[in-house]
Order: structure tokens, then C-alpha cells, then sequence
């Protein structure tokens, strides 16, 4: 059984990591944090006793505060009052590192600015677990977390991304897998490296890698289910502009039909068929 340690914290907020799955993939410190501060507050309360009681952590008479980005603005005022206590208090998200991707960052910005002393008990993070796994490369990588919701706003923001020289990390629902990888061929084109990791630390962890093209096959076949994060590789170099790929279009469009002449660019050069095809669309309708 684990000893945790029960000194006296200092009065302030503490930004603690939970397990994404496995209940040990908690760091001693951030179980000293739970079983020594005054008071908690937690995205999730029930996953947050569950953890506690797997731990061994009493709660006590200690407050358990739900606090999350939709109550965030009536519960602050509450955790603000509990600091001016100079009460210790541990905030934790559902899984993973609190603000990214996650509740907190008005809780933790707004606390600091209040003054109040503001410190990170680190651990756990789907998208650096996920990024050591995929096989790409790690020197510079970029996350972006959630893309938008809408079509129009998803493909700007993918247009935005698509030349970044690093690699690309989102969290996605499997619900919206599907129409997440629709955008990804057409915005990035078919042959870019990409990653889906599945379920991390958990039993049915998975990684799928693969080019775009590849994965959009697999997840049309087979419904993933639980947490996803998606990895893109960086841009494939061709040395081709758009400005290039429309001129060598011109010159295959007054021989061929529209089709065959995006499929004649896109082989001689390695491009996505889709990528050719919609840059030929636009010269029609222009």
C-alpha cells in the first residue's frame, strides 16, 4: 500500500493530470496533491471518487466541486472563495492534463490574475502519448485539438494547416471520424502519412497507420469506437505550386476531358486525384 505524503500544501490552485486509462498511470505527486489539499474540484466528479477510491483516498468532509466549461462561470466565484480561505485546492479534468482540450483555462488564468499561487502537478496527455506512438516525426509537431464542428469551417481551418512543417495532432469523435477524413483527403491530399491512435493505455488500444487514402478505407469499413487521436505527417514536398499544377492542367484540359486530365497530372506528379481534380473545377468555373 502506498504511503502518500500528508505535509501541509501551500495555499493555491494545483493543476493535476489523471490517468486517459490505466488508474497507475498517476504520478505520486499528483496523488500526494488529492489526498493532502482542502478541497477538489473535478470535470467529472464520479470519475474523480472512482479514481480517489482506487487509490485509497479518502474524501472526508473535504468539498468535491464540479467544475466544467458549461458551470465554469457560476462555480469560479466558489474555488475563488476557497483560495481567499487560503485553502489548497486540486482541480482535475476527466483524463489527461487539464486545459488541453479540457476544462480550466479560465479557472487557472483567472486565479493568476487574482494573485493566487498557481502550479501544475503533470502527467498523462493523449496527444504526447499519442505522438511517441505513431512512428512520426516528433522533433516539431503542432497541436490542434478539435476541429470545427461545420463542413465550411473544418476545410478553412484544415486549408489553414495543410502547409504547417510539422506534425499534425487533433482529438476527434468517432462520430465524426468519417467526415473528419472526407476533409482531410480533399484538403491534404490522399498520399500524406497519417496516424489513428484508439483507446490509449486502455485494453483495446490500437494504432492504425497509414496514407490518408488508406485509413479513409479502413474507418468506411469498420465503426472505431472510444477516445481517438488523429496524427498527420508533415507535407509531401513536390516543388509544384498550385500555379504549376493549374498550368500543366491547361495544357492536359485542350486535349483531354476533365477526368482524365486531373488523373494524367495527379500520376505524372504524385498528387491526390482529388486535390488535381478540384484545382481543374475551379478553372472551369472560373
Amino acid at each position: 500500500m502506498v504511503n502518500y505524503h500528508s505535509e501541509k500544501l501551500k495555499s493555491g490552485l494545483y493543476l493535476v493530470a489523471t490517468p486517459l486509462g490505466s488508474a497507475r498511470d498517476i504520478t505520486l505527486r499528483a496523488l500526494d496533491v488529492l489526498s493532502s489539499c482542502d478541497a477538489i474540484a473535478a470535470e467529472d466528479t464520479r470519475s474523480m471518487r472512482k479514481l480517489l477510491n482506487i487509490h485509497n483516498i479518502p474524501i472526508n468532509d473535504r468539498p468535491l466541486l464540479s467544475y466544467n466549461d458549461f458551470n465554469g462561470d457560476q462555480v469560479r466565484p466558489k474555488i475563488f472563495e476557497w483560495l481567499d480561505s487560503n485553502m489548497a485546492v486540486a482541480y482535475a479534468s476527466d483524463a489527461g492534463m487539464p486545459l488541453i482540450a479540457d476544462p480550466g483555462y479560465q479557472l487557472s488564468k483567472q486565479a493568476a490574475d487574482r494573485g493566487f499561487y498557481v502550479t501544475s502537478v503533470p502527467g498523462a496527455s493523449a496527444c504526447i502519448t499519442a505522438l511517441t506512438l505513431s512512428g512520426l516525426p516528433t522533433d516539431r509537431f503542432f497541436f490542434e485539438g478539435f476541429l470545427p464542428v461545420t463542413k465550411e469551417k473544418r476545410r478553412h481551418k484544415l486549408k489553414e494547416l495543410s502547409n504547417i512543417h510539422s506534425t499534425l495532432i487533433f482529438y476527434e469523435s468517432p462520430k465524426r471520424l468519417i467526415k473528419m477524413f472526407d476533409d482531410l483527403v480533399a484538403i491534404m491530399g490522399e498520399n500524406r502519412r497519417a496516424v489513428i491512435a484508439r483507446e490509449l493505455t486502455k485494453k483495446f488500444e490500437q494504432i492504425i497507420s497509414g496514407t490518408l487514402a488508406e485509413l479513409y478505407v479502413i474507418i468506411q469499413k469498420e465503426q472505431l469506437k472510444g477516445e481517438l487521436v488523429v496524427l498527420l505527417d508533415r507535407p509531401i514536398s513536390t516543388g509544384l505550386t498550385d500555379t504549376d499544377v493549374k498550368a500543366e492542367l491547361s495544357v492536359a484540359l485542350s486535349k483531354m476531358t476533365l477526368k482524365d486530365a486531373s488523373n494524367f497530372v495527379a500520376a505524372a506528379h504524385g498528387l491526390s486525384k482529388r486535390y488535381v481534380y478540384n484545382l481543374a473545377l475551379s478553372m472551369r468555373e472560373n
